[in-house]
């Protein structure tokens, strides 16, 4: 696992890299990861996609209930650094290792069990929208932007980026963000859902979030996830339901409520 400074329960468990630009504690059952690199308004180095997904899977493996997914400074994301698309120029190569990095890095985000929340301050662009897609929820604060700038440097973005989109504004919604490389604030994501919730109430969720079971958390992601997808019925996530409802923590929630406790 690769981090700038890792702190799990308020201990240090990993040495700093110097490469990287993540922090990752984890406090009562907690987990933030924080992009720190904010005189580049935290864009994120092709070097460095790998490195945050190991950390979120490995917040996920240290016990974490919640990853929330936060930037350093006055922005949240500006996306991939600009300055790694020089070196690409005639490589297709360097090209494809590059949106290679960043899909790993992205997925691991997207394919963790615990829930996942983009907590969004300041300038949320290209990429680091992308990153915002791939978690649970969205919380936009006040003075948040988004944008999707591809079209502005004569590149694309990522097809499973633009499905992501797709699925949370609708086609047409999709269409202006893409094709005008447009602003919008947080009001404006907030109504045609690309955010969900407004910053200030990530409190009150995380708040209710922490009285909840990790085992129905990865059971009810997985039945969203196939629900996106237009899977009605799923013998496995079936399965899934039978065992907990047969399960030792049903028994003890139902115990607890009949002892008052």
């Amino acid at each position: 696992m690769s981090g700038r400074l890792l702190f799990f329960e308020d201990k240090r468990v990993a040495a700093r890299h110097e490469a990287a630009m993540f922090d990752l504690r984890l406090q009562n059952g907690i987990a933030r990861l924080i992009l720190r690199r904010p005189d580049a308004r935290n864009a994120i180095p092709a070097d460095q996609w790998r490195p945050l997904g190991a950390l979120a899977q490995g917040a996920a493996a240290e016990g974490a209930r919640l990853l929330i997914l936060e930037g350093e400074g006055k922005a949240f994301c500006a996306g991939a650094d600009l300055k790694d698309f020089e070196r690409m120029h005639g490589d297709l190569g360097a090209a494809s290792e590059f949106r290679q990095a960043m899909r790993e890095g992205i997925e691991a985000v997207a394919g963790l069990t615990i829930p996942t929340v983009a907590a969004i301050h300041g300038p949320c662009f290209g990429a680091g929208v992308a990153l915002a897609m791939a978690c649970d929820l969205r919380f936009a604060g006040s003075g948040a932007s988004f944008a999707i700038t591809p079209a502005k440097y004569g590149i694309s973005y990522p097809q499973e980026d633009v499905a992501r989109l797709v699925a949370l504004v609708g086609r047409g919604q999709a269409a202006r963000l893409l094709l005008s490389a447009g602003t919008i604030d947080a009001e404006e994501a907030l109504r045609i859902g690309l955010a969900d919730l407004p910053l200030d109430q990530l409190d009150a969720f995380v708040a209710a979030m922490a009285r909840n079971s990790a085992a129905s958390f990865a059971t009810l992601k997985r039945g969203i996830e196939l629900a996106a997808a237009g899977v009605a019925r799923d013998e496995a996530q079936d399965s899934r339901f039978d065992d907990l409802i047969a399960g030792d923590e049903l028994a003890e929630a139902l115990a607890a409520l009949r002892a008052r406790r």
